[in-house]
């Protein structure tokens, strides 16, 4: 088998933790002090943004405020920021955010067939562990072979870094891992380290263009939640298979030879701020 490693997003992706961010970042602005208050519309265009630290800065960036006052709540994003991630754990930690379809079944055959696991995110390392202690137990941290989290690169997504660091600290080839993803930053983060894409849109996503993904699934199907007939995988499968993983890594690697062809434009610029909520 081809197929070395899965290399997974967090948020949206392995959970919709979307949602529990939202309420941790208003919970924290609460604790705060704050007015502020993040509606379900207001959030969704404030994920054109990846990072949470960066978010907040994008937000009060869209505030009337004298430069005094600005530069006093930027300096303040650290702390706000950990106050958020606390409450994010919290909600979390009870296991109330349930895992995607698929995804335990998904990591439980790969560990099976001592195919590898990597987290490539830019959410930070507690939210991490909080989301896999909640979901799949204590322990499950050291399933994952490399965890790209938070700052451990300077750049984040959609700019390939942590997908190149996974990469690093797992000693692989991108052409021998399938990378999971749920938003248009990741999927062009992914790509553009040269691993093979899939793609699964979460509510907060669903409106973006994932027209490079080598698959696009509503999610990746289990018994309880299996996939329509419709989805594209060979023979109507109802869930996504290690074997159909396989088969796109060497349908990629019958492309390699090709002429490059050049990718259809992506709808929307990302990390380039947004209007006031």
């Amino acid at each position: 088998m081809s197929l070395r490693a899965l290399v997974f997003d967090v948020d949206g992706t392995l959970a919709d933790t979307e949602e529990a961010h939202r309420q941790a970042f208003n919970g924290a602005f609460v604790q705060g002090g704050l007015s502020w208050y993040w509606t379900e519309a207001c959030y969704r265009e404030l994920l054109a943004v990846t990072g949470g630290k960066e978010r907040l800065a994008a937000f009060i960036a869209t505030l009337d405020l004298d430069t005094a006052e600005r530069e006093r709540h930027l300096a303040a994003i650290p702390a706000l920021h950990r106050a958020k991630t606390d409450y994010y754990a919290g909600l979390v930690a009870t296991g109330r955010v349930a895992l995607r379809p698929g995804i335990a079944r998904l990591v439980a055959e790969a560990r099976a067939a001592d195919v590898k696991l990597a987290i490539a995110t830019t959410t930070t390392l507690d939210n991490v562990h909080a989301l896999l202690r909640g979901a799949l137990g204590a322990g499950s941290f050291g399933w994952f072979d490399a965890v790209g989290a938070g700052d451990v690169v300077p750049r984040k997504k959609p700019a390939p870094d942590v997908y190149h660091y996974v990469l690093d600290v797992l000693g692989l080839d991108a052409r021998e891992c399938v990378a999971f993803e749920d938003s248009a930053a990741g999927l062009a983060a992914a790509r553009d380290a040269g691993l093979t894409t899939v793609v699964t849109p979460c509510q907060w996503t669903e409106h973006q263009d994932f027209g490079d993904a080598d698959l696009l699934l509503p999610h990746l199907g289990d018994g309880l939640n299996p996939l329509p007939a419709d989805a594209g995988l060979p023979r109507a499968a109802t869930r996504l298979e290690l074997a159909h993983l396989e088969a796109l890594l060497e349908r990629r690697a019958a492309r390699d030879g090709e002429p490059s062809r050049p990718r259809p434009q992506r709808s929307g610029a990302m990390n380039e701020g947004v209007r006031p909520c």
